[in-house]
């Protein structure tokens, strides 16, 4: 193989990698909240 074949695929493995650790990171520290409406009245949870 060629150098230039090895630095794409190297590239290309390093953009994934930094793609996957953003979707990661980003899922991670998303806030939800959860509204519960019952018999003893409004409950919100944050999680």
């Amino acid at each position: 193989m060629s150098r230039n074949v090895l630095y794409t695929i190297v590239a290309v493995l390093v953009v994934a990698t930094a793609v996957l650790g953003y979707q990661y990171y980003r899922d991670r520290n998303t806030t939800t909240i959860e509204l519960n409406v019952g018999e003893r009245g409004i409950s919100i949870d944050r999680k």
